[in-house]
Formats: C-alpha cells, structure tokens, sequence
C-alpha cells in the first residue's frame, strides 16, 4: 500500500472525499514528524510507539574501494508496534 492507497482507504473508510483525506492523512504525517523531530515520542495505544534513538558516530568502510569512512552521528526513527497491531496481524 502507499500513500495514495492509504488516501483512498481513508476516503472509504470515512465518508469523506479523497481531497480531505488526503488533507487528514498529510496532517497525521506532519505532527507525528513535528512531535519526533522535537525530541518527543507518539503513543497510539493499540496500534505503536513511535520514537527516536541516536546513533553514536562510527567508522565504516566504502565497499567498493575498501576504504575507511566516517558515519557520523545521527538520530533514526522508530516504530515499535503496540499489542492490538501485532494480535491483528498474527491473526
């Protein structure tokens, strides 16, 4: 499924038009990504647990050339499925 889809199943779904749901699937996006990006987490219980977790800086190594290359430090995003979401999908 990809967004377009999800606009569709969100429009089904609802009642309401693919314009406002796309409107409301784009405004679920966007505070989940202010509340990461600010440092906070979103808990929707039943479905996950979306957070952050930082990544020290390491050294890897370029695979074509073998060489030594620095990663530096980063902040990931993550997904951690709450208990109604995994007994759904284990269905």
């Amino acid at each position: 499924m990809n967004k377009q889809d999800l606009i569709s199943s969100v429009a089904d779904h609802s009642g309401l038009s693919k314009s406002d749901a796309g409107k409301a699937v784009d405004a679920v996006f966007d505070s989940i990504t202010k509340a990461l990006s600010g440092g906070g987490e979103v808990r929707l219980v039943g479905f996950g647990t979306f957070s952050t977790s930082k990544r020290k800086a390491s050294t890897g190594r370029n695979p074509r050339t073998g060489e030594p290359m620095q990663i530096p430090a980063s902040t990931q995003a993550k997904f951690k499925a709450g208990k109604g979401l995994k007994d759904a999908v284990n269905k």
